[in-house]
């Protein structure tokens, strides 16, 4: 174990904050490190608002499903998928060239970057004893959440990110075992198997967190959630902004 992959193991999402800002010097040091993240490419089909405005904060945080921490963080980090930037930097030289901005592959592209990005940014904040959290409430009013940041077409928020320095030293929630998710040469679904012996962790840890209050395995937790509608209006608004045409 050497200190990179202690870093990565010891991860954990931090919600609550310290009144202490967050310069701009460690703000750009930590997007410097997201922009070194693979990118297909070299696109770099992704932009970063970060909302430090108490006001807009609090207008955000409301759109993103009243989450407190969004208004208490110093920094919140909103990454967005971007083909807008592509597009018009790229219009000298197209001419009258049809363009593919709008496909689907190019969606996922931009999609993808910002997520390598966002999370190289993460493990450069938690290097400097920063805290993050992602937020995926951004998209529950994804309209008026784009509308207030003026977001032209081509653009979408994937996810916000608070960044702070933590006040909470929260535990580490345990994740499927290696053998869950590492098949080999060829998809074993016999793999899923090793679920049964997680659903077990998993009660334990929510048991311990909650005082003995939910021990909720975590396939039942995620049956739940695979029964919920959850942001169904997606795909219309990804379309309306220029996205997944073909």
């Amino acid at each position: 174990m050497n200190d990179t992959l202690s870093l990565l193991m010891n991860h954990r999402s931090v919600r609550k904050y310290l009144d202490k800002p967050v310069s701009e010097e460690q703000l750009r040091a930590v997007v410097a490190a997201g922009q070194m993240a693979s990118t297909s490419s070299n696109v770099q089909a992704y932009s970063i608002i970060a909302v430090t405005d108490q006001e807009k904060k609090r207008r955000l945080a409301g759109l993103a499903g009243n989450q407190a921490y969004i208004i208490e963080c110093p920094v919140f980090l909103v990454w967005c998928a971007d083909l807008y930037r592509l597009k018009k930097s790229t219009e000298a030289h197209s001419g009258d060239k049809e363009t593919y901005e709008d496909s689907t592959e190019n969606f996922i592209v931009a999609t993808v970057d910002a997520a390598l990005a966002a999370q190289n940014a993460a493990i450069a904040a938690e290097s400097l004893g920063l805290g993050i959290v992602y937020i995926g409430g951004v998209r529950n009013s994804i309209a008026d959440f784009s509308e207030a940041l003026e977001l032209p077409d081509l653009v979408y928020p994937v996810f916000g990110m608070c960044l702070g320095y933590p006040d909470q030293d929260p535990g580490l929630r345990p994740r499927l075992p290696v053998e869950a998710v590492l098949h080999r040469d060829s998809y074993n679904p016999g793999a899923i198997e090793e679920v049964r012996s997680y659903d077990q962790v998993s009660a334990d840890y929510l048991s311990k967190r909650t005082a003995g209050k939910n021990s909720t395995p975590w396939s039942e937790l995620m049956a739940k959630r695979l029964a919920e509608p959850v942001r169904l209006h997606m795909k219309d608004f990804l379309n309306r902004k220029g996205f997944m045409k073909r």
